[in-house]
C-alpha cells in the first residue's frame, strides 16, 4: 500500500472531514496521529476505526494553537511511531455555516476575523514549525492544508471564515516556495459545503438543494470524497505538485 511504514498526523480529526482523512490514510497502510481538542471518545473510535482499516492509529490531545502543545502533539506522534512524513491541517476555529442568519459585514467584529485567522493560520504556522524538522528528514515531506471553495467564489460571504481560509491559501504558498528545494510539498484542499458535518448542520435543506443544483455532479461533498484529493496530494502521485490548491466541490469551481 502507498503509505505502508509512513506517518500521517491529521489535526481536528474526531470527527467529520478530519477522520475520514484519518481512515483513508490508515487504509493505504499508514499510521495516523488522529489530532482532537476535546472529544475523547470519539477520537478514540476514529483510531480504532484506523487500526481496523489495516494502519494503526492512535489519539492524542492538543490544542493546536498553542505553540507548546504544538510542539509536544509532534513530539508524542515521535513517540507512538518513531517519524512523521505528513501533516494535515484540518483543525479551525468552529463556526455554523448557516446562509440565512449569516453575520453580514456590518455585524462582524475584528475579534471575529482574529479567531478565524488563529484557528486557520496560526493552527497551521504552529504545526508547520513543529513538524517540519522531521519533515524534511527523508526530502519528501507532505503538508496538505484544508481551505474551502469560498476563497475563490464566495456564493456565501462568510467574512471571517472565507478571509482566514484565504490567508492560509496565502501561507501555503509562500511555505511552498521556500521549502520546494527542501523536498516538502505543501498543497491545499479546497472543498465545497461538505455534509453531514457538524459545522454543516445549521444549512437548510432548501440551500442545500439550491448549491447541488448549480453542482455540474448534482451533490454536496461527502467527507470521504475530500479524503482522497488529500491521500493525493500527499502521495507520490503528486510528488511535482506544489503550492496548488486542488478544489473539491463537484465542479461548482472550475480553475
Amino acid at each position: 500500500m502507498e503509505f505502508d511504514g509512513k506517518v500521517v498526523l491529521v489535526t481536528g480529526a474526531s470527527r467529520g472531514i478530519g477522520a475520514a482523512i484519518a481512515r483513508a490514510f490508515a487504509a493505504q497502510g499508514a499510521g495516523v496521529a488522529v489530532n482532537y481538542l476535546s472529544r475523547h471518545e470519539a477520537a478514540g473510535q476514529v483510531a480504532l476505526a484506523c487500526r481496523q482499516a489495516g494502519g494503526d492509529g492512535v489519539a492524542l490531545q492538543a490544542d493546536v494553537t498553542v505553540p507548546a502543545q504544538a510542539q509536544a502533539l509532534v513530539a508524542r506522534t515521535l513517540d507512538a511511531f518513531g517519524r512523521l512524513d505528513v501533516l494535515v491541517n484540518n483543525a479551525f476555529a468552529p463556526y455554523s455555516f448557516d446562509p440565512e442568519r449569516r453575520a453580514t459585514f456590518g455585524d462582524v467584529g475584528w475579534p471575529d476575523y482574529l479567531r478565524q485567522f488563529e484557528g486557520a493560520v496560526g493552527a497551521a504556522f504552529q504545526m508547520c514549525r513543529a513538524a517540519l524538522p522531521h519533515l524534511r528528514t527523508h526530502a519528501r515531506g507532505a503538508i496538505v492544508n484544508i481551505v474551502t471553495d469560498l476563497v475563490e467564489d464566495p456564493v456565501v460571504p462568510y467574512h471571517d471564515y472565507g478571509t482566514g481560509k484565504a490567508a492560509l491559501v496565502g501561507f501555503s504558498r509562500q511555505l511552498a516556495a521556500e521549502l520546494g528545494p527542501q523536498g516538502v510539498r505543501v498543497n491545499c484542499v479546497a472543498p465545497g459545503l461538505v455534509h453531514p458535518t457538524e459545522g454543516s448542520a445549521a444549512t437548510r435543506a432548501s440551500f442545500r438543494e439550491a448549491l447541488m443544483a448549480a453542482t455540474p455532479l448534482r451533490r454536496l461533498a461527502r467527507p470521504e470524497d475530500v479524503a482522497g484529493p488529500v491521500v493525493f496530494l500527499a502521495s507520490a502521485a503528486s510528488s511535482f505538485m506544489t503550492g496548488q490548491v486542488l478544489f473539491v466541490d463537484g465542479g461548482r469551481v472550475m480553475r
